[in-house]
């Protein structure tokens, strides 16, 4: 489905801000409180939005790349995160963000023992319900961007 967006309007300002003005505008401060307040390391965070992004197949959320005090991830980063079982790329931070990931999207009933035993051998409890949460707006989001086909109307700055 496309949702109908006046001429000239900007789609994701129609939709996330006018048409749901009670619901809209918070869901846009969770958003962006996402990148805004995290504690995560620049290259987990994008491992796991870039996972979610991937099996989301949220266009504009594929384009996009996290900055940090001048900084990205290098260009090759995307295509190590579909690999992140094999990755040489990934230190074990990283390649867990992105399999916390794929399992959240795909398979949250298996997060087993196993998985929190690694998980919290990296990573602090804090550090687990930041990503979570960020996980929550990325799978939430980017997929409703998808399905209503906001990801092809949206444009990157300086694209």
């Amino acid at each position: 489905m496309n949702v109908d967006i006046p001429e000239g309007r900007n789609a994701i300002e129609y939709v996330w801000g006018e048409m749901v003005p009670g619901i809209g505008p918070a869901a846009a401060n969770f958003s962006l409180a996402v990148y805004a307040h995290t504690t995560l390391g620049l290259r987990e965070f994008e491992a796991a939005r870039l996972r979610i992004a991937q099996l989301n197949g949220c266009l504009f959320c594929l384009d996009w790349r996290t900055e940090r005090d001048g900084l990205k991830v290098e260009e090759e980063f995307a295509d190590a995160v579909a690999k992140w079982r094999t990755t040489d790329a990934f230190d074990e931070r990283t390649r867990l963000a992105a399999e916390y990931a794929e399992r959240y999207a795909l398979d949250h009933h298996g997060l087993d023992e196993e998985f929190w035993d690694r998980m919290t051998a990296h990573y602090s409890q804090t550090e687990i319900v930041e990503l979570t949460m960020s996980l929550g707006s990325w799978l939430a989001f980017g997929r409703l961007n998808r399905v209503l086909g906001l990801d092809a109307m949206c444009v990157l700055p300086g694209h």
